[in-house]
């Protein structure tokens, strides 16, 4: 990861405790939405996500059944064995990766089944999503994996 990136996080580690009453003292603030998409957009502009590809490296998504079923065609096996090789039952009983970093991760950051996978992965780092309130503890934990969402936070609370 460039040291850029890198000191975004560092940023967010040592902002904790101000990211943690930020959001919960927006959590119930109509315009969230509206400031978390305008800093998504402006931070994406300039950030390219194969430059760091933390989120890959450290974490696993939710694979839902649909998930599943595409990569194992796309990977041409059966879905069993596609569970069995890469995916294992989380303490909630969703499927999430054996072990990190992810096995479709190239040593280039680049997905091995990009344009096949998981819905999770699609939407991440979730900061442009509808209804922001509802997520806010997620993006709380990703202030610690994902640079932009630590750059968003700082953005927003500056």
């Amino acid at each position: 990861m460039n040291p850029e990136l890198s000191s975004w996080l560092d940023k967010s580690k040592t902002q904790w405790k101000e990211i943690k009453a930020f959001l919960h003292k927006n959590r119930k603030n109509k315009h969230l939405d509206v400031w978390f998409h305008k800093e998504h957009d402006e931070v994406f502009q300039t950030l390219n996500c194969l430059d760091c590809a933390n989120c890959c490296k450290t974490t696993s998504p939710i694979f839902r059944d649909a998930d599943i079923r595409r990569i194992a065609k796309h990977l041409r096996m059966k879905e069993a064995a596609l569970i069995e090789q890469y995916l294992r039952l989380d303490e909630v009983q969703d499927y999430v990766l054996q072990k990190a970093p992810c096995s479709f991760l190239g040593t280039d950051n680049k997905c091995s089944i990009y344009e096949h996978r998981p819905l999770a992965c699609r939407e991440y780092p979730h900061t442009d999503r509808k209804k922001m309130h509802q997520i806010l503890k997620i993006t709380e934990k990703n202030t610690q994996i994902c640079p932009a969402v630590a750059k968003i936070m700082d953005k927003l609370m500056t």
